[in-house]
């Protein structure tokens, strides 16, 4: 079944014109005809099953049917990532998705490589994973901006969970178990850059009151390693790989 994110309002009956790269994709790549089904979400209505109407050169329009699955809210999980490699940082944005992270809020810090990414070209690799992964939505990708500004509006009551290669941390799973109560939990991880953070940084970050410092074990890991072992032991411990 071949799963879309779509923008608009889903109805029974209401056609939706698709976009010009998702009716390349199905008409062209996946060869798709009038009547053929597709799964369709929009982040709000659940999942929906529709079929194929109008497919042409120019357009492609698809007609919701009944929902298959209604929408479901998702962890207030948050990544903050500083900007490493372009590759790299793509690779975070679609294995972060795939983990369940509402938002992925991209960082400028003393040692990172560059300042500016295409949050376009990342918004699409989100979309994309969440159509395959099943999700339901797609994680806001926010713009760049100085750690220091994002930590400067930093809401009290949001946990933040600092994974610091210091190496005098907690371990994170029982930094997880003894700070964090899962019926009440909004919380972000924080991961630096291939420099790692400055001292100054580092510093600042551990002064805040919400702040939770984790080790991720002995060894110093890569940026994309090191997010994705994060958000794989947070749902192990507090998300949705519970029983």
């Amino acid at each position: 079944m071949i799963r879309l994110f779509v923008p608009d309002d889903l109805a029974a009956g209401r056609p939706i014109a698709l976009s010009v790269t998702q009716a390349h994709y199905l008409r062209d790549v996946m060869r798709r005809s009038s009547g053929d089904e597709v799964a369709l979400f929009n982040g709000r209505h659940g999942e929906w099953l529709a079929a194929l109407g109008l497919v042409e050169r120019k357009a492609v329009t698809v007609v919701p049917r009944t929902r298959a699955r209604a929408q479901a809210p998702t962890a207030d999980l948050e990544l903050v990532i500083a900007l490493v490699k372009r590759a790299r940082l793509e690779t975070i944005v679609e294995k972060a998705t795939e983990l369940g992270v509402r938002r992925i809020r991209l960082a400028i810090t003393r040692f990172t490589q560059a300042e500016r990414t295409n949050v376009e070209r990342l918004a699409a690799i989100a979309m994309e994973a969440a159509e395959q992964t099943g999700r339901l939505d797609v994680p806001e990708i926010v713009a760049p901006a100085k750690l220091d500004a994002i930590l400067a509006d930093w809401p009290p009551d949001r946990a933040l969970i600092f994974c610091d290669e210091a190496g005098d941390a907690t371990p994170i799973l029982g930094a997880l178990a003894a700070f964090l109560r899962p019926d009440a939990l909004a919380a972000s991880i924080l991961i630096g850059p291939e420099g790692g953070f400055s001292p100054e940084e580092r510093a600042h970050i551990r002064s805040l009151a919400p702040v939770i410092p984790v080790s991720l074990g002995p060894r110093i890991l890569r940026a994309d390693t090191a997010a994705i072992a994060a958000l794989s032991l947070w749902q192990a411990a507090l998300g949705d790989w519970r029983p």
